[in-house]
């Protein structure tokens, strides 16, 4: 028996599209069993509890204006959870078959209407999937980094997204972790553009 597996029986919830929840009976350390609850976007045999891969279902992108690198790309978005808007980096979902960086280059158009020139520079692992909020979901997500152009528009985006692009510069950025709501990785994110120089605004990236 493998000893680290903990997991004895895991049984599937709902029938959604996108984000289903999952039954979990596990072991604990005295040898005991309880029900552990989470949220999962894959299926069955493909379950990151299962083969322990850590493959990521979205990107987040972190962009600065190419024109002017004191200003950060954000958006400002309606979420249904907390039923109030919510700062946050654009991101999305990953289309089966598609690359991170294309999956960057394209959630990013379609959210803010926006180019996105992908910045290669730095350590590639920090592009690596990280958990998002492993104690309640197996998400992972891989944050593309890169320079933003162009006008923000809302063209392409869904009838269910609610959103505004906010252009911000270093005192928006601080008003906006002292006074908004705003999504962890958005704030830690705001929390580099405040440190990082104008000259090399990915500097961060070289561990």
């Amino acid at each position: 028996m493998d000893r680290d597996n903990k997991i004895i029986k895991i049984e599937k919830m709902t029938e959604n599209p996108f984000l289903n929840m999952y039954d979990l009976t596990a072991r604990n350390r005295e040898g005991g069993t309880f029900h552990y609850y989470f949220a999962s976007r894959g299926e069955g045999q493909e379950l990151k509890c299962i083969t322990r891969k850590n493959n990521p279902e979205g990107i987040m992108v972190y962009a600065v204006c190419r024109d002017n690198p004191c200003n950060i790309v954000l958006i400002r978005q309606y979420r249904y959870p907390i039923n109030d808007f919510v700062y946050e980096m654009p991101a999305g979902l990953m289309e089966p078959g598609e690359s991170a960086g294309a999956t960057a280059v394209r959630e990013f158009k379609e959210e803010t209407g926006m180019e996105l020139t992908l910045y290669e520079g730095g350590d590639a692992a920090l592009r690596n999937p990280f958990y998002t909020t492993v104690g309640l979901t197996d998400e992972s997500v891989s944050v593309l980094y890169g320079y933003a152009s162009g006008q923000p528009n809302g063209d392409q985006r869904e009838s269910s997204e609610d959103m505004e692009v906010v252009i911000a510069d270093r005192e928006e950025a601080k008003r906006i972790l002292r006074e908004e709501k705003v999504a962890m990785k958005c704030a830690q994110s705001l929390i580099h553009f405040l440190q990082a120089s104008p000259e090399e605004p990915f500097a961060f990236l070289n561990i």
